[in-house]
Order: C-alpha cells, then structure tokens, then sequence
C-alpha cells in the first residue's frame, strides 16, 4: 500500500477497534451512573419504505430520524419513483427541492443533476460506497432501485474527498422475508419497448433471495439515439442468527448508449426549435458505444453480546466502454454546421470497503451514539482519447454517411490508479429535548500515474468535521444549525505550471424541520451559505496557442433557501413539493480572463444554476383500484457557461400519472410535459441539448 505504510495502516485500524473494544468492555463493567451502555437494535441497513415518506436514510450512517438529524436531506421512494413514471435518476429527481434534474435531457450514458448550483456527477454513491470513474458516475438503472437520497452540503466528515454539493446515495433493491413478483411489459411514444421482472423468494426464516431485471429498446426525441440493452441483478438476504444479517448483491449492465448530439448555441437562437429538438447530427456509420458494467457487495451487520454493532460494506465493481461518437461544433452559415468525432476506450476497476461500529453510552441525562469508522477506495482505470474533425452537415441536406473523418491525432492514453483511506468518528448527542452531533475524519488519498497521456499525480493528507445542535419540540418542530466542510484533490498543473491546490468547501446551515403527528410527513427549511475555495477553471491559452489551462480562482459561493413538504394525507393523499432560491457567484479579484469570450469570471454566476427551481406533485388513490397523479415543475433562468456570455429562457413543465389495478394486473400511463414545451436544457462543451418533448410511457404489471 503505497498511499500510506502497511503497518501504520494495520496499526490505526487495530487501534480504532481495541479502543473501541476497550471502551464497551470498561461501560459494561462499571456501575457508575454516568457511563452505562443502552442496549438495543442499530441497524444502517436500507429497508423498503412504503409510501412518499421515509423516516431515515442510509446515507447518514446512523440510525437518528431525518426529523431530528441537523442536516438537509432527501429521500425518494420506490414508490414514488414508479408513480411518476421516472425511467432515469434525473426524473426522478425531479420533484425534489434544489435539484436542477435533468438539464442534458436525456443521456444514456450519465445521469449529471445540479444540486445547489454545483453539477453531481461526481457525487454519485451506491449503496454508501462511491462509484469509480474520474469523469462522472455511468447511469445506473432506475429499476433495479429502492430509494434515492439526497444528503445536502459539503459531507467529507464521512465520506472523505469528494464534492462540496454532498451525496446523491443510490440504494439497490434488497432481498426481503416474504414471497412477492411482478413480470411486466412497457412501451412509450418514442418507440420504445421493454420487458421487466422482478421475483423475491424466501424459501426459510434464515434465508431469501431476488432477481430483478429489465430489457430496453430505448429511442428518444432523436430517432437516431437509441440504447438497446439490459440490466440483471441478484440479492441475497442470509441471517444465520438474530444477531447477523448478511447482504449479497450483484448487477451486470450490458447497453450501447449514444450521446444526444446537440447543435450549437448559435442555432438555438435563430433555428427552429421544434426542428433543432429532433434534429440528429451525428455520423451513422461512425458512432458506435459498446459499455458493460458489473458489480459484486457484501453488506454485514453483526450485533455484539455488549449491544455494539458492527457492519460492513464492501463492493468491486467493473467498467469496460468502447465509444465513438460525433459532436456539433460551429455554425459556419445558415445551412451548415462543423462537427468532431472522438474514439474512447475505459477499462476500470473499483474496489470500496466501509467498516462501521456503532453503538450507544449514557452519561448523565446524555445518550451518545457512537459511530467509528474506516474505509478504503481504490480504482484503477486505463483510459485512451483521440479527438478529430468530422465532415460539415447541411442542415437543407444532410447526410449522415459523409464520414470523413480527418486522421486522428495519436491516441492519448494513459494508466492511473487512486487510493482513499480515512478513519472517522461521530457522537450524536441526545440531553432532552436537545440533539447534536460531531464528527470528524481524516483522510490520506493519492492518485499515481498518467491520464490521457499526460502525469495525473497528487498526495493530500486532510481533517474534515461536522457538528449540528438542533431541538426537538413536542410538536414536531426541530430547529437547528449546522457547520460542516469537504476537500477535494486536483491533479495537474495551473497556467503558472503550479500544482493545482485542492478545492476545499465550508457551509453554513440554519433550518427547521416539521414531523407532525396528525398525518406522516416532514416538512424542511433551511437557508446555506456555502463557499469554495481553489475552483478549477479551463481558459484558453493566454498565449494564444490552441488548448486550454487551468486557472484556480478564489472562491465561489453558493447561497439560498429551501422549502421542501413530502405528506400522505387522508383519503389516498401524498404529495410532495419544493422551492429553491439559489444565488451563486465567483470572487476573483486577479479578474482571469477566457480569451475565448474576453469575458471575466470575477462576479458572475455559476453555469447550470437556476436562482429559483419549485415543484409540486401531488397523488391520489381512490381506493378502487384507482389512482391518479399530475405535477408542475419550474426551472428558472441560467447561464449557458461561467462567464455568463449568454442565458436559457426558463420553462415551467407539467406531468401526468396514472393507474389501474384488478385483481393481480396494473396497468400504468404517464405522460412527461404534457404541453410539449421546446426549451433548451442546458449547453456543454460545444453544443446545446434541449429538454425531452412529450412522452407518453405505458405499462402493464401482473403481480403477486
């Protein structure tokens, strides 16, 4: 272990559990009053939660309800997920407060929210164990999930390095004790049909397994990007005593999906936009995607004789993906387009371990719960990139056969490896009606070796915390304030050949949660000031030779307000709505200029950052069989990129969902943007991808 010696890794680890050990052994010794051990059940793992409202979330690994925890978060439901037809992570994010969803459209290949104006791809998680990849976590499939969650804000206190927005957290699908299935057939207005089982068996009070899967031919809006694939996953629940519980979970991916080809920002302001949403602008002899993905955990959760518990995640996951693909680049005149074509190849593997001891000491009038912790992340990943021209398009006469590709510039490969270790602890505190929490963690990560041919080294050592008081009335009301920080190393060199500093984050938190007794719901307030520190941004050359360096500026600060309610009310009612207002800016007083705009960042907002966002979706089962759902959601103005050269109108969507079921059949219609709204989601590299039209999904289910 390269990252950090073998024997102080071995001796931290020995020390944490002997201290641990020790510390039990001398509470349920000792009579004193002020150090006694509360026995009970502590259980981090992720159950089936019925209906729209979740009481916890396995992202915050402890047991402490949401209603009382002195942070923001999140949890979609399976339920919700199927009623509102969601076919990606980015709908079915898209009814929770802060959350820019969706803003590429629909991709295949990644799933890029916005949450508090800072893009999460690379702060996607399964099952509390980050996936592997440098340049954004692959789409993972909607199916094969229990639950998605949200944990807000910079979150390094448990998770080590990572991203200052927090955790999006997906939970797979779990084994349970009684026998359920449903075998299912779905079809949508762009062509697109699939097939869907999913069988739990528990053939023992000790043992019970699942397999879940799905088929697809999926088109979109662009007839021309499909993703024929499938999705297979196995689970397997064996508790072979009242004390252990033991997790086996699999997936295997196999698809081919093909990104949105957009067209440049220029067009969108002068084309059609009903045209330019359908308009296909690759090379049909050319693009070509072949991904497999694979994965294999273990989730173990033992509780000791003193009332301690000790669990354990672990996960080798593994990607292979071949892709060529064509990009819009410029408008040349009123007819024509220049594009580029690139060939990829990732060959990767993660491994991820978390081991976790938790239990509870009173002091007092305080119960502490504990948690101590380490966990260890290593991915390996060859990665190869060849970047080219492509023939010009006509728009009055395309053709999608022209190839032409000019020779590629020689392949830019490279092999890197990355390794996390951290030891965290965390005390939550209960003294009356009074809550509050600690924690702190400290990390060693390093990355070695070469990315697209050029060194992708660092080495960070970081101390990262958290802490939150908060107080829990008797009527449901809990105000509290949270402080808490994140780190996240950089590789390479700046545009003075400095090595690139990490981006640190801090926030600030104030809010107030709502958990009311007359019906189950949690309604959430909270206001943030989070700042970064040491951004990375991409100019061109200041030299004028073409490519681009990094510039790290020094800070950006992201500000606002959320209002999120998720209810079930009587008669079949659930709902769940949100606002968000959010106000970004970057501070640079050295004023760095991209001189391909010859505009300054100093002062201007975040790209993708909305300063308001609100939804409101709102169900009702009538309890005939019959049940039906509409939603609203708004997204506000943004910025096409950081220094603000241009802005997306905003556009306010509407969604329909429905169901019916007899005996042991349902069948299900939703419709996404009812009014077939054209608006463009938002703008990349070189080009714009515009939001999906109207869609209309359909299914039938028999169960039992």
């Amino acid at each position: 272990m390269s990252l950090l010696p073998r024997s102080l890794f071995l001796a931290s680890v020995s020390a944490l559990a002997m201290a641990c050990a020790a510390a039990a052994q001398d509470a349920a010794t000792t009579g004193a009053d002020d150090s006694v051990f509360v026995l009970g059940d502590i259980t981090l793992t992720a159950d089936d939660v019925l209906g729209y409202v979740a009481s916890g979330a396995q992202t915050t690994k402890s047991s402490t309800p949401i209603a009382e925890s002195q942070q923001s978060v999140s949890v979609v439901t399976e339920d919700q997920i199927d009623q509102q037809g969601a076919q990606n992570l980015g709908q079915a994010l898209g009814y929770t407060a802060g959350v820019l969803a969706e803003p590429f459209g629909i991709d295949p290949r990644f799933d890029t929210p916005y949450i508090r104006g800072f893009r999460a791809d690379n702060a996607q998680y399964v099952n509390g164990l980050r996936q592997g990849r440098y340049f954004g976590a692959i789409s993972q499939e909607i199916y094969g999930l229990q639950q998605i969650e949200v944990l807000r804000g910079p979150s390094s206190s448990l998770y080590g390095a990572g991203s200052p927005l927090g955790v999006i957290n997906m939970v797979q699908k779990r084994a349970r004790s009684f026998d359920f299935g449903e075998v299912g057939l779905g079809y949508d207005s762009n062509d697109s049909p699939s097939l869907f089982f999913d069988v739990n068996r528990a053939p023992s009070e000790d043992l019970s397994f699942r397999v879940t899967g799905i088929g697809r031919d999926e088109s979109t809006q662009i007839d021309d990007l499909t993703n024929k694939g499938g999705y297979l996953a196995g689970a397997v629940r064996w508790a072979p005593s009242e004390a252990t519980t033991i997790d086996f979970l699999a997936t295997y991916t196999k698809d081919a999906p093909i990104s949105p080809t957009g067209v440049p920002f220029a067009l969108t302001q002068s084309g059609d936009g009903d045209d330019l949403r359908d308009l296909y602008t690759g090379q049909k002899d050319w693009d070509d995607s072949d991904r497999t993905a694979y994965s294999i955990g273990v989730e173990v959760s033992h509780e000791l004789e003193n009332g301690w518990t000790l669990s354990q995640g672990f996960r080798y996951e593994g990607l292979d993906w071949d892709y060529r693909g064509t990009y819009a680049s410029t408008v040349i005149d009123a007819d024509t387009i220049s594009r580029g074509s690139s060939e990829q190849r990732e060959d990767s593997d993660t491994i991820s371990l978390d081991t976790r001891l938790t239990g509870e000491v009173t002091t007092g009038q305080a119960v502490h719960t504990l948690l101590f912790g380490v966990d260890a992340r290593k991915y390996d990943a060859f990665e190869s990139s060849q970047f080219g021209t492509a023939a010009n398009l006509d728009l009055a006469d395309p053709d999608y056969y022209a190839g032409g590709q000019t020779p590629f510039a020689p392949a830019n490969a490279g092999d890197s490896t990355l390794r996390q270790v951290g030891i965290y602890a965390q005390d939550e505190v209960e003294y009356g009606n009074w809550r509050g929490s600690l924690g702190l963690r400290y990390d060693w990560v390093e990355q070695t070796g070469e990315r697209y041919g050029s060194p992708s080294e660092y080495k960070d050592n970081k101390v990262t915390g958290r802490a939150g008081l908060g107080y829990v009335m008797a009527n449901g009301v809990a105000p509290y304030v949270s402080y808490s920080t994140s780190f996240d190393p950089n590789a390479g060199f700046d545009l003075n050949n400095e090595i690139l500093r990490p981006t640190e984050a801090k926030q600030w938190e104030v809010g107030v949660k709502y958990s009311p007794s007359v019906f189950n719901g949690l309604i959430t307030v909270s206001v943030y000031d989070l700042t970064l520190s040491d951004v990375n941004r991409s100019i061109q050359r200041p030299d004028g030779q073409p490519g681009s360096v990094i510039r790290q500026i020094d800070e950006v600060k992201s500000q606002g307000v959320e209002l999120e309610a998720t209810a079930e009310l009587a008669e079949g009612w659930r709902l769940r709505g949100g606002y968000a207002y959010n106000k970004t800016e970057q501070d640079d007083p050295t004023r760095s200029i991209d001189s391909s705009t010859g505009l300054i960042f100093d002062g201007k907002e975040l790209a993708d950052a909305p300063n308001h966002l609100a939804s409101l979706w709102i169900d009702r089962d009538f309890g005939i069989g019959l049940r039906i759902g509409g939603g609203i959601r708004y997204i506000g103005t943004r910025f096409i990129n950081d220094s603000n050269s241009a802005e997306l109108d905003s556009v306010t969507l509407v969604d329909l969902g429905g169901s019916y079921t007899r005996d042991n059949v349902e069948a299900s219609l939703n419709l996404s943007n009812l009014t077939d709204e054209v608006y463009v989601g938002a703008c990349g590299f070189s080009y714009c991808s515009y939001g999906e039209g109207r869609t209309v999904t359909a299914k039938v289910a028999y169960k039992w």
